[in-house]
């Protein structure tokens, strides 16, 4: 029925398209390009199940469709049964994290490569890392200068800054692990071993 509590509790791709729309009314392709630039450094969403989700959301009557607009765009809006779904998956607890790292997972294996394709990958990952540090130190640097001026950024709040922090703190962690990995890693070492025969 439209408007009561939900019956199931929200799975996490719902309840962020509920956050997201605290905002204000959004339309699927507009919510994923929030989702991507909010929240897309530790939690991804696919426009398929964007749009899957709003569907389920809009039947159990925690967000109004509204009427489709120019290329077809439907705008979204919160309910009132959809704050309150939201705020109860808000509290609950989040559980342990999942970590789904290539990198962790080939470096696990690296004794089947041969040390440059190790220290290849390295490299490339520190650029990465490196170049988003910068980012979110920039990031915080303009915050800070915008508060420090009396102004406020949309969407920017001490919680927003220290989701930020720890994103600075993991980039510079990488950072420091790869440097600090013994050299023996990607030097000094025999070839790639071969697989095991069946």
């Amino acid at each position: 029925m439209a408007g009561s509590r939900p019956s199931t509790p929200l799975n996490t791709t719902a309840a962020s398209l509920l956050g997201l729309l605290h905002q204000g009314p959004s339309s699927g392709w507009d919510l994923m390009a929030t989702a991507e630039s909010e929240i897309g450094a530790f939690w991804t969403l696919t426009r398929s199940q964007v749009y899957r989700e709003l569907k389920t959301l809009s039947e159990r009557g925690l967000i109004d469709a509204g009427p489709a607009g120019a290329r077809d765009r439907r705008p979204y809006s919160l309910t009132d049964a959809g704050r309150a779904a939201f705020q109860e998956w808000l509290a609950t607890d989040p559980g342990p994290e999942v970590i789904r790292y290539p990198l962790l997972l080939r470096l696990r294996f690296g004794r089947f490569l041969a040390p440059e394709a190790v220290a290849g990958m390295l490299d490339e990952a520190r650029v990465r890392h490196a170049a988003v540090r910068e980012q979110y130190l920039a990031e915080r640097d303009a915050a800070e200068r915008a508060r420090a001026q009396g102004v406020e950024i949309p969407g920017v709040d001490d919680f927003t800054l220290a989701v930020l922090d720890l994103g600075i703190r993991y980039e510079q962690s990488v950072i420091d692990w790869i440097d600090d990995l013994p050299r023996h890693l990607v030097e000094g070492r025999p070839g790639p071993e071969a697989e095991p025969s069946p």
